[in-house]
């Protein structure tokens, strides 16, 4: 079946409208008379298929699992600044993008320029802060509002534990051995992983700079980070709790049990998009040339 030019909604194609997100996977993107096109078996996202792929009109192509692209679509990609990335299932893992020029330095002026400014540098930390736990906090000092977010993130913890009816000891993490510790810990870890993956996605997206955070620093993945802990307090937690839960009861793997349910809930809670739109808030993307 060729789906050609019908639009992304007609052709099945998975797709947020507002962002330009496509999510293709067990298939070749390659490019035919010049235009892009995804050739699948099925067995993924998309049905078997043809799919012509209006890259002109999207953002990014997000590549999943049993996927190929030919270097003709990367060129093409390249020449219409529509970014690439690999993904893992349901994007809970962010294998790489190719830097394929972007058509637009705003996200990374602003950032740059928010960033540079101590006190726009705090204005963003305590935004994000106000996101996260539903306050705007008074502190002007980094270290205090990293203290506050140490406290709320441990009253957290234990309240998602609670529900989840999951033991909890408290927060236990060996960075040098990740997958040691109790299973609630483990989960939280993997959970922690696939969120940064959706974070790396949505940066990537907006052509945003991943080392330059406002409440994290030292990482090469600073702002991802900082965008990845927008949700640590709430969909995090209920993605690692949840399948904690599901260990204990089964038995298996509580790292296949975090990446299928992170998938589902990554899909059905539109995390990306969500993030996609925080960031050009955090940013004020679309303000910052008027100001």
């Amino acid at each position: 079946m060729l789906s050609g030019r019908l639009g992304l909604e007609k052709a099945r194609i998975p797709h947020a409208d507002r962002h330009g997100l496509v999510w293709l996977d067990r298939g070749r993107l390659e490019v035919e008379d010049g235009c892009l096109r995804f050739v699948t078996a099925g067995g993924g996202e998309l049905a078997a298929g043809d799919y012509q792929i209006p890259h002109q009109s999207v953002s990014i192509v997000l590549l999943g699992p049993g996927s190929s692209v030919t270097h003709d679509a990367l060129r093409l990609l390249a020449r219409h600044g529509c970014a690439l990335a690999a993904i893992g299932e349901g994007a809970v893992r962010f294998y790489t993008a190719p830097p394929l020029l972007p058509d637009s330095s705003e996200a990374a002026r602003a950032q740059i320029r928010l960033w540079a400014d101590p006190s726009s540098r705090m204005e963003v930390a305590r935004a994000m802060f106000a996101i996260r736990f539903g306050e705007i906090v008074r502190t002007r000092d980094i270290e205090v509002l990293r203290g506050q977010e140490g406290a709320r993130i441990k009253q957290s913890y234990a309240l998602a534990a609670a529900r989840f009816g999951v033991a909890w000891r408290g927060r236990h993490y060996d960075r040098a051995n990740p997958t040691v510790g109790d299973i609630a810990n483990q989960a939280i870890n993997h959970a922690a992983t696939t969120m940064t993956a959706a974070a790396s996605v949505a940066v990537a997206a907006l052509a945003a700079i991943p080392q330059i955070g406002f409440v994290h620093e030292d990482s090469g993945q600073a702002f991802v980070l900082d965008i990845a802990d927008l949700n640590r307090h709430d969909i995090t937690l209920d993605i690692a709790f949840g399948a904690a839960k599901e260990s204990l009861a089964k038995g298996d793997p509580v790292e296949r049990l975090v990446r299928r349910r992170a998938a589902r809930v990554f899909r059905e809670r539109q995390v990306i998009p969500t993030m996609i739109d925080r960031i050009k808030s955090l940013l004020r993307l679309g303000a910052s040339e008027a100001g």
